[in-house]
């Protein structure tokens, strides 16, 4: 464990984002924000200064979350029925700084105290006698949790010694999430993500190596209309060497202030339509060989939400919810597209059963849709996703 402290401890706290898996995770921040902060699709961490946070620290905010969800735990009544009154009773008399930590134990609980997600995008790039020992007082506090994961960067799995990464695992971290995007070299440097193809593949087999899951993310669009096949081909080349647990879609979308945004006011990059990124999604599943991963579209910038199941086995089926959209006459297209957009179908085969689609229809009209200038009316909707 270190012994320098780091920075002063203002009270619990929770970072900007996790994964949508990490839906029901009790959210615990090692770190804040990115260490690399340069990827040019991304707005997240853009304004603020990656740090590391101190292990005495971190280390409060469990007993924190600890000691609250023995509190929780005691006002909870046989059969699982709780007071509202009484937690808001109790959360009002808690000074401003200690809700946060409240909420987070009170969610957790109601969740079922099953999965925990280390914070922030890069919390491996602490030194490995301090993550394991923070991944064992976890396991010392919360020691009937599932699944602890955490985002890492292939950039730094890749410096971490084999044995320091079995030590993570064996102290509790059994899922990693990694930011693959694409597996091309080309896109790779385009996009600054500070990796390569080869960085990606020798560190999703280090992962796996140490015995941990691993869910590497693809970004269908990120190579322009210029590299998309490229993109797709490479991306799939990748993910074959690796064969990682999970495969998760998200879809590009071009946030303001973003580098790539900029550059596509400037002409310097083509975001595909969607029917050229359902194309390129096309020939990514169609590329994945001799793997048998999970993928999974869990996402709502996807344009596909059923694009789910096992490879090899479900790939077919895959393939084929995809081909369900090109069958669409351009206006149902459109119809299917808005209405993806607005939470209301998951896949091109909902559309003629769904009950909202006089909504999608309506608000086609009211917005003047056509197949024209639906991409950039889902650009801006997308906007609302990031």
């Amino acid at each position: 464990m270190e012994k320098k402290k780091l920075d002063q401890y203002k009270g619990f706290e929770q970072g900007p984002i996790r994964p949508p898996s990490e839906a029901s995770s009790l959210l615990i921040r090692l770190t804040r924000n990115c260490p690399w902060n340069r990827c040019s699709f991304c707005s997240v961490y853009k304004r603020g200064k990656f740090s590391l946070r101190s292990v005495e620290n971190i280390i409060k905010d469990i007993d924190t979350l600890c000691g609250y969800i023995k509190g929780v735990k005691q006002l909870v009544k046989p059969g699982g029925y709780a007071d509202s009154k009484v937690f808001n009773t109790l959360y009002n008399s808690f000074e401003e700084k200690d809700r946060g930590a409240f909420n987070a134990a009170m969610n957790f609980y109601a969740s079922g105290m099953k999965s925990i997600f280390l914070q922030d995008a890069n919390s491996l790039i602490m030194k490995p006698d301090d993550l394991v020992f923070v991944l064992e007082h976890i396991k010392k506090c919360f020691p009937h949790v599932d699944r602890v994961t955490s985002y890492a960067r292939s950039h730094t799995i890749v410096r971490i010694k084999q044995d320091d990464l079995k030590r993570m695992a064996d102290a509790g971290l059994n899922r990693i999430h990694v930011g693959m995007e694409s597996g091309s070299d080309t896109v790779l440097k385009k996009i600054n993500k500070g990796a390569t193809k080869a960085d990606h593949i020798k560190a999703g087999l280090k992962i796996k190596k140490a015995g941990m899951e691993l869910s590497e993310y693809v970004m269908p669009g990120l190579g322009g209309i210029e590299y998309s096949i490229e993109h797709a081909l490479e991306t799939a080349s990748a993910l074959n060497a690796i064969n990682p647990d999970f495969i998760r879609i998200r879809t590009l979308a071009l946030t303001n202030g973003t580098t790539l945004a900029k550059e596509a006011e400037q002409g310097e990059f083509e975001k595909p339509s969607d029917a050229m990124m359902a194309k390129e999604l096309r020939l990514f599943i169609e590329s994945l060989d001799g793997i048998d991963s999970y993928i999974k579209s869990d996402h709502i910038l996807n344009l596909f939400e059923t694009v789910n199941g096992k490879l090899p086995k479900d790939k077919e089926k895959m393939i084929g919810i995809i081909d369900q959209f090109f069958d669409l006459e351009p206006e149902k297209r459109v119809l299917y597209q808005i209405g993806r957009r607005m939470g209301f179908f998951r896949g091109p085969d909902e559309i003629d059963t769904s009950p909202h689609l006089e909504k999608v229809e309506q608000a086609c009209k009211n917005y003047g849709v056509t197949p024209q200038n639906v991409d950039s009316v889902i650009d801006e909707l997308m906007k609302r996703f990031v």
